[in-house]
């Protein structure tokens, strides 16, 4: 059970899961019509580069 409520296998993995989530967000956004292409690219754009930001100030202290 403290397994479970620590993260478990997720548990130092926000910034991949929010990633893909976002990443999933954006895709399905554009496929049922909400967005057009440009707002689909510019999300991604986003999201990606948080990611890469936060990898970059991960791999600072080390």
């Amino acid at each position: 059970m403290s397994k479970f409520i620590s993260g478990g296998f997720f548990a130092n993995r926000k910034t991949q899961i929010m990633t893909v989530v976002g990443i999933i967000s954006a895709i399905c956004a554009y496929l049922v019509g909400d967005s057009d292409l440009f707002a689909m690219i510019q999300a991604l754009l986003a999201v990606g580069g948080v990611y890469m930001l936060h990898k970059s100030k991960q791999n600072k202290g080390k």
